[in-house]
């Protein structure tokens, strides 16, 4: 038998995750599964059957025994017997069913062996036929939920997925297509390499090397273990459909020869507001540019077959007159007018330019490491500062710190700090109470570091008492972060209503900074008004919002939400050494 190729094994391992889910398994086993798949779509194939062959694939990270011995068993033989009793033991239609919101394993058993379906549209043809109601622990009501959560599983197939979802799928995805014979270049374009919050489908553009064939690599695209369906193929596009544990979404091929690369990248990273002013520009000049290169105009206006060399996207913007527009700012925004001055900034907050992490919580809230793991987490990190601001009493719901409890977590923090080289600044996520004061007394309050406020109750009030509860917080005299401004929650909690530039009046009045907020959830304020915030002179905090060790890396998310508003280094408060921040963001200060 020939063995099993690895992206097949891969396949295998993340069914085998999915189904082991449905059993309800622990979260640690069925990531195990799909962390294992991932490392495999990194291997060589050659690779895999040498440390197959050599009882080696514990060397691969997250592979111990018994997964090494399911990968052994899937590529020598094409099964495992995990697999086989996991498909075994559920009925045709059972994965599809469960996927249905509020529908779980027991009812999904119920429907699959009484009624026989196997299939979304058999499943809704019964419940609008009124069979499903008849059924042992169902209902006419159970019926309807059935139906809203039909249609909730198909709208979400529509949703745009969060960009830490779509990086998670894409940065494996590139690395892969990479790999293939004559692949000279690679990127993830779209509104992914522009940093958008949300992301509808990905978009990659490949260089081509001399003399390779763009069927070799669209042929090892569509051998990606995540790839479901290939949905069309031509000369130079392949398009294909992940599958659901990649969230079911589109992903568009393009391979241009590596000459065309800089302008094919430049073209479909967009926007499309931003490219209709290039455009324009280009043929003030003589010139039309789109998707295959920057071409010259003939006297009449007619594009003609003269292609003028592009090397890089820079070379672009300068013969179009322009200075580079970085991606996160091509919205059409101002950036080209900025462009048409040599107006860009040339210190934009960069990843690198952070020294201390802030807006972190601990197991004393509602964290899920202790205040030690978050303090190393960040020296491995090569932080200077970390600043620990768990919630604050009225946060009941998020286990807020009492003043019963704010003695023992100061001394934890002070204990921890002999141990590590980071500095850790002690402070808290106060709620803004619905009167606009601050939870904790002021005498507490002046004892700690730093003050991030944030609201996190009373989201429904209408826009004349939010602004006015808010106005009330900002003219308070200690120094205060402003902490996730709008409360929103990216598809799930719209921002609630207020008048954000009454607020930022104010708080450029006061003391106080803008939390740009990292949490991929949040990613508030959204870039217009952190620009309002800027344009009144206001500082910010770039802020991770950690709620775990892993969560720390969300400051990427924070600093790219920066520059997408043109934030400078000097603007950011947390790239300033420790004793400066501090100093600065000091309640009491």
């Amino acid at each position: 038998m020939s063995r099993m190729g690895k992206f097949d094994v891969a396949r295998a391992l993340r069914e085998i995750a999915e189904l082991l889910k449905m059993r309800g398994e622990s979260q640690f086993k069925t990531r195990a599964y799909e962390n294992a798949s991932r490392a495999l779509e990194a291997l060589d194939e050659e690779r895999l059957t040498l440390l197959v062959d050599e009882g080696r694939l514990t060397e691969l990270p997250g592979v111990g025994d018994s997964i090494a011995g399911r990968i052994t068993d899937l590529h020598r033989t094409g099964t495992t017997k995990l697999l086989e009793e996991l498909r075994g033991a559920l009925p045709p239609g059972f994965l599809e069913l469960s996927r249905v919101p509020n529908l779980g394993p027991k009812k999904v058993d119920v429907l699959t062996r009484e009624l026989g379906l196997t299939s979304l549209e058999a499943l809704e043809a019964a419940c609008r036929a009124g069979r499903v109601r008849g059924l042992k622990g169902f209902g006419e009501k159970t019926e309807q939920k059935i139906l809203e959560g039909i249609a909730q599983l198909r709208e979400k197939k529509t949703e745009r997925a969060l960009l830490v979802d779509a990086l998670a799928i894409g940065e494996p995805l590139v690395a892969h297509v990479r790999a293939a014979p004559g692949v000279a270049r690679a990127e993830l374009a779209g509104s992914l390499r522009r940093w958008k919050e949300t992301v509808a489908d990905l978009d990659c553009v490949v260089g081509l090397a001399d003399g390779a064939t763009v069927d070799g690599v669209m042929d090892h695209f569509c051998a990606y273990a995540l790839v479901e369906a290939v949905e069309s193929r031509g000369d130079t596009k392949c398009t294909v459909r992940l599958a659901q544990a990649a969230g079911s979404m589109q992903v568009d091929l393009r391979v241009v020869p590596d000459v065309d690369f800089a302008t094919a990248l430049h073209h479909f990273t967009g926007s499309k507001e931003h490219h209709v002013r290039l455009r324009g520009i280009a043929r003030g000049l003589g010139l039309t540019i789109s998707e295959w290169g920057l071409y010259r105009l003939d006297e009449k206006g007619a594009a003609t077959d003269e292609k003028v060399p592009i090397a890089t996207e820079a070379a672009l913007y300068e013969r179009l007159g322009l200075e580079y527009v970085p991606p996160e700012l091509r919205e059409n925004v101002g950036e080209i007018e900025l462009a048409e001055r040599r107006a860009i900034p040339k210190d934009l907050v960069d990843e690198g330019d952070l020294r201390g992490v802030v807006h972190c919580h601990t197991v004393f809230s509602d964290g899920r490491n202790t205040v030690e793991e978050m303090a190393r987490a960040a020296d491995a990190l090569g932080m200077e500062y970390l600043t620990i601001t768990d919630h604050s009493p009225t946060a009941g719901y998020a286990g807020g710190v009492g003043l019963d409890r704010l003695k023992a977590q100061w001394d934890e923090i002070a204990r921890v700090q002999e141990l590590v080289k980071v500095r850790l600044l002690r402070g808290t996520e106060s709620d803004i109470l619905e009167d606009g004061a601050l939870d904790y007394p002021d005498s507490v309050l002046e004892q700690l570091d730093v003050v991030i406020a944030s609201v996190h109750n009373r989201y429904g009030l209408d826009g004349a008492k939010m602004t006015a509860r808010l106005k009330r917080t900002m003219e308070l005299p200690i120094y205060k972060i402003w902490g996730h401004p709008l409360g929103r929650l990216i598809n799930r909690r719209e921002p609630f209503d207020c008048r954000v530039e009454e607020i930022l009046d104010v708080l450029a009045r006061g003391r106080g900074a803008v939390e740009v907020n990292g949490d991929p959830n949040r990613l508030d304020f959204e870039p217009r008004w952190l620009r309002a915030a800027a344009e009144r002179g206001l500082d910010f905090v770039v802020s991770a919002d950690a709620h775990s060790v892993a969560a720390l890396g969300y400051l990427r998310f924070g600093v790219h939400l920066a520059r997408r508003a043109g934030l400078r280094r000097g603007q950011i408060l947390n790239t300033r050494d420790a004793d400066s921040f501090r100093a600065t963001v000091r309640p009491a200060g």
